[in-house]
């Protein structure tokens, strides 16, 4: 049995979660989130638990068993908490401004980029002397929101040779000495 999918997920208070067929409905104070599931799965919500159960061992089957129940938990956790992900520009110039739902960068091109956001996520950027600027973004949705950075973070990914570009805070990027001197 997937040690995952049989864990069960416990629903925070504040949390409502809905089973209507073969669709999972989460409802907390941070949004509301929805999830259709495989319709070989069976969910249940009882006594502040949800479970996820499947039919039989089939490879497919217990492939989607944890999947489907890691789906669900983040639903959980992202209407009761949310989630948070902080990126940082290194290099010369770089700059983050935000307006809205628009996300302004200057990343060294020749113009400025700017990235209209879906109302889901919340933008902020700041910018302190001597640091790095800061782009933070916060959602309900895990998934949609690692989708955000992963778009912000192609537009300059970071290279390693000086570490410039656009890269998440704490995340270690791996250098390379340059040139070698005097290699004959």
């Amino acid at each position: 049995m997937s040690r995952i999918g049989k864990a069960p997920i416990e629903i925070p208070a504040g949390v409502t979660v809905k089973v209507d067929g073969n669709v999972v409905t989460v409802k907390g104070p941070k949004g509301e989130l929805k999830q259709a599931v495989n319709p070989d799965l069976k969910v249940e919500v009882e006594d502040g638990h949800i479970h996820v159960t499947r039919p039989s061992d089939d490879r497919e089957h217990r492939a989607q068993h944890g999947l489907y129940r890691a789906l669900i938990h983040n639903m959980v956790v992202g209407v009761s908490t949310g989630y948070k992900k902080e990126m940082e520009l290194v290099g010369v110039g770089y700059r983050a401004t935000s307006n809205g739902q628009v996300l302004e960068l200057s990343l060294g091109f020749s113009h400025a980029i700017y990235i209209k956001l879906p109302p889901e996520v919340k933008v902020e950027a700041k910018t302190e002397r001597n640091k790095n600027p800061l782009i933070i973004l916060e959602s309900d949705d895990k998934q949609l929101l690692g989708q955000v950075c992963a778009k912000i973070r192609s537009l300059r990914k970071p290279e390693p040779y000086k570490g410039k570009g656009i890269k998440f805070v704490g995340e270690v990027i791996r250098r390379k000495s340059g040139k070698s001197a005097g290699a004959k």
